[in-house]
C-alpha cells in the first residue's frame, strides 16, 4: 500500500523510546511518533499514552530523503475542544493603558498583534526539522553503541 503525507492509516506500536514510538504500517513500513505528535497535552512520558502492541490511527505528516516516515497521532483526530475560562481569559481585570505613553501601566510594551500564517508555518517547518534531527541523532546514537561494542567496549 502506497500512502503520502496527509495519509490517515492505521498502525501498530511496535516500540517505545524516550522520544517517541515507532508504529508498524500497512505494507511492512514503519514511522516514527515523535512524542511532540502523541496528544495535544504535554508528554513527559510516552509509556503513560502508548503501549506496545496497540493499535492507533496516524497521520503521515512527512516522508525525509532517507525514506523515514514521520507519523502524527494528534493529527489524525479532531483537537479538543477549548473550555470556557481557559487561555487568555485569567478572570482578572485587564491591566489600564497610561495615557501618555499607550503603553500598559509597568512597562513599555505595545498589546501584541495579532498572529498571522507565517509563523505557523514556521513552527510547522521547525517541528519537522527537530523530529528529523531526533532521528538522526538516535540513529548516530545506535551506530557509536553498536561500534564501540565490536572494538571490546568503551573508550
Amino acid at each position: 500500500m502506497e500512502f503520502g503525507v496527509g495519509s490517515i492509516v492505521e498502525g501498530k506500536v511496535t516500540g517505545i523510546t524516550k522520544f517517541g514510538a515507532f508504529v508498524s504500517l500497512p505494507g511492512g513500513k514503519s514511522g516514527l511518533v515523535h512524542i511532540s505528535e502523541i496528544a495535544y497535552s504535554y508528554v513527559s512520558e510516552v509509556s503513560e499514552f502508548l503501549q506496545e502492541g496497540q493499535e492507533v490511527k496516524v497521520k503521515v505528516i512527512g516522508i525525509d530523503e532517507s525514506n523515514r516516515i514521520n507519523l502524527s497521532i494528534k493529527k489524525a483526530a479532531e483537537p479538543p475542544v477549548k473550555q470556557a475560562g481557559a487561555g487568555a481569559n485569567t478572570g482578572r481585570a485587564p491591566r489600564p493603558y497610561n495615557n501618555n505613553t499607550g503603553a500598559s501601566r509597568g512597562g513599555n510594551f505595545a498589546p501584541r498583534p495579532a498572529a498571522s500564517k507565517a509563523p505557523m508555518d514556521f513552527e510547522d517547518r521547525l517541528k519537522q526539522f527537530m523530529q528529523s534531527s531526533d532521528s538522526k541523532l538516535s540513529e548516530l546514537r545506535y551506530i557509536e553503541k553498536k561500534g564501540s561494542s565490536r572494538r571490546g567496549g568503551r573508550r
